[in-house]
């Protein structure tokens, strides 16, 4: 028996991007904010990671947000409610490290990562934190989520590279301009990697900005297979060459420790493969409506 999908719902007009809740009531359970899950659409299938954007113990259920950009993310998005998946592995990785800081922390979502970075907010603030909640998107038609993160950030700043919503620029801004104006005892940031790269050298104490250093947690989406160590796939280095693995040890780690441009190419290696396979799919859905 697969694990049945209750709602799927697109959040952009190109369909690109939508979010996804399944019924996962033991993952759910014992989800928390930095966990993820792996899964399969069928038996013959690749496994995924996707990071879990909310749970919902009650209903027993848990939501992801989904980027449809490869073979399986776009056989995905063809789902419904009522659908099954083959398999979901869960909750994975360490749970974000939640306290009570004395200054306010920052919170930082960048594309699609804007949906992980929810559960901390919300776990964040139930501590009884002043959360100050950054969302960068290429274009306003990107954004989604915006009502629900006003409901449990106590200030919302909203950039779009193109300046069609909130203000142009990258979200690196309003953090240097918080950073100058008063103490944060902690940034998170998830997003592209080269968004969370930045992220960590405007706040790494080494900038020529002068300002100061501020602990910082990146969360890796790194290549993954079995989420349990035993393949890695999903390692990266530091930045004084340890070793070490983003589905144990993370996916939330130091982002002051990690070497963004080893990880970076690591991630681009399998670009053309994934192309081809997206390929032949699209060759193979084609065949199959001209029969």
């Amino acid at each position: 028996m697969g694990t049945k999908i209750l709602s799927k719902k697109f959040l952009n007009p190109d369909k690109t991007l939508f979010e996804l809740v399944v019924e996962a009531p033991f993952v759910a359970k014992k989800a928390g904010g930095g966990n993820f899950v792996i899964l399969r659409i069928d038996e013959t299938g690749e496994r995924i990671p996707l990071t879990i954007a909310d749970y919902d113990e009650v209903n027993g259920s848990i939501t992801m947000v989904v980027m449809a950009i490869g073979k399986t993310t776009i056989q995905l998005s063809k789902l419904g409610a009522g659908d099954e998946i083959s398999d979901l592995v869960g909750p994975l990785g360490k749970q974000a490290h939640i306290e009570k800081y004395a200054n306010p922390v920052v919170f930082i979502g960048g594309g699609y990562g804007i949906a992980p970075v929810y559960p901390q907010v919300k776990e964040m603030k139930a501590a009884g934190n002043y959360v100050i909640t950054i969302l960068g998107v290429r274009t306003k038609e990107l954004l989604f989520w915006e009502d629900r993160f006003k409901e449990i950030s106590d200030e919302v700043i909203i950039t779009t590279d193109d300046g069609t919503y909130g203000r142009k620029g990258v979200v690196t801004d309003p953090l240097e301009e918080i950073m100058r104006a008063r103490a944060i005892d902690h940034v998170v940031a998830i997003g592209p990697l080269i968004m969370m790269k930045f992220v960590t050298l405007t706040t790494n104490g080494k900038n020529d900005e002068g300002l100061p250093r501020v602990p910082t947690t990146v969360s890796l989406n790194t290549l993954m297979i079995d989420g349990t160590g035993m393949c890695g796939g999903c390692r990266f280095r530091t930045l004084i060459g340890k070793t070490k693995f983003a589905c144990v040890d993370g996916p939330d780690v130091n982002g002051h420790d990690v070497d963004f441009e080893n990880l970076m190419k690591r991630n681009s290696r399998f670009v053309d493969e994934e192309k081809r396979r997206l390929q032949k799919y699209n060759e193979e859905c084609r065949a199959l409506q001209n029969a």
